[in-house]
């Protein structure tokens, strides 16, 4: 009977060891991948920042990867001239510490001067989101002639999400650069003098804060925010409950660029309603006089509606050649179609954006960014 008690305690434990080495195995494994998906920056070094990118560009170069998350803690991160850091891969996250703190900045020289090769950051991949981070172009606009060029993110990606990025820069600050992208931004703050929101595809912009900076360097001239070429989309740029605060300059809701220009402001917030220009958008287009702007529900910072009945505009091109005359205020059946469902009837960015936040909100807490 002893030797057979033996016998059963011996199998029982080595019954309970198994499960538990194989619990033991299960749980490391689980922690090895969780951290193989998530890549963090050591604090305020860009050079691992731009490793992180490397890295995150190599394990994500297939449409089909699982999401990686870059984590940045607050920090300064001076890439000097550099431009053009490319985000290649796809669902790739880059999440900062917080809005005001981290900050990705570059300062091009003066003879790179371009919206095409100043970029901060260049995205390329899909589904790639960024989250409380600044990015900043301190190109020396003000002593730039003829044009101040200097871009912070450069898109050719598509459905890209940005939640509470801040983009300082003067002339074409956001630049969606792929005919037929559709991006959604939501909180995000964009700074800028002229076309400082330009390019084409469908880009949602929902309750963003728009900045306009003085135009020149003694505050004469005027400001214009959008310059869109939209082409192979149908919505162009919506702007949806944003709030446009004006540091000097008066301003114009956007002009014509090339192609099919279209953009639409709706409920948005003016906090300086005698800045914006009488004809509201830039009646001189650069390339397409046959431009589609409309606005509605405008108010002013107490939120006193503002919204003329009718604001007829006829715009030229620059030599004013191609006149073309439309009406720029919709009607509320007219605005009702400006739905995200209609914009995007086969991407839901919102919970897209609600399922990257919690994941992102869960990591910054395991590594104490939060």
């Amino acid at each position: 009977m002893e030797r057979q008690k033996k016998g059963i305690f011996a199998t029982e434990f080595t019954t309970s060891m198994k499960r538990l080495l194989i619990s033991i195995t299960f749980l490391l494994g689980s922690v090895a991948l969780l951290a193989q998906h998530v890549i963090v920056v050591k604090k305020g070094d860009v050079e691992s920042l731009l490793a992180a990118i490397d890295e995150a560009n190599n394990r994500n170069a297939s449409k089909d990867a699982e999401p990686l998350f870059i984590l940045i803690p607050d920090g300064y991160y001076d890439m000097g001239d550099r431009v053009l850091t490319r985000i290649s891969g796809h669902r790739v996250a880059l999440i900062g510490q917080s809005t005001e703190g981290t900050i990705i900045r570059n300062k091009p020289d003066v003879k790179t001067e371009s919206i095409s090769k100043t970029a901060v950051l260049q995205n390329r991949g899909w589904g790639n989101y960024y989250q409380d981070l600044t990015l900043r172009n301190d190109l020396d606009y003000y002593h730039v002639e003829p044009d101040g060029r200097a871009v912070c993110l450069q898109d050719k990606g598509n459905r890209t999400i940005c939640n509470r990025v801040r983009m300082l820069s003067y002339q074409d600050t956001y630049y969606s650069d792929n005919e037929k992208c559709q991006h959604y931004m939501k909180d995000t703050e964009i700074h800028g003098t002229i076309d400082f929101i330009c390019g084409a595809g469908d880009v949602w912009f929902e309750r963003c804060r728009i900045v306009t900076e003085k135009r020149t360097l003694d505050g004469s001239g005027n400001n214009i925010i959008a310059a869109p070429r939209t082409a192979d989309t149908q919505w162009g740029y919506i702007f949806n409950r944003c709030t446009i605060e004006n540091k000097v300059s008066t301003f114009y809701y956007g002009r014509g660029w090339h192609t099919k220009p279209m953009c639409v402001w709706l409920h948005t917030r003016l906090l300086s309603p005698d800045k914006l220009l009488a004809e509201r958008y830039d009646p001189k287009a650069m390339k397409q006089s046959k431009c589609y702007f409309w606005e509605y529900g405008t108010t002013d910072a107490n939120g006193h509606d503002i919204m003329p009945q009718s604001n007829v505009v006829t715009f030229t091109l620059r030599d004013d050649t191609l006149p073309y005359q439309t009406e720029t205020v919709l009607t509320k059946q007219e605005a009702e179609k400006y739905q995200m469902k209609n914009v995007f009837t086969d991407w839901q960015p919102d919970k897209e954006l609600k399922q990257w936040e919690k994941q992102g909100k869960k990591l910054k807490k395991r590594h104490k960014l939060n």
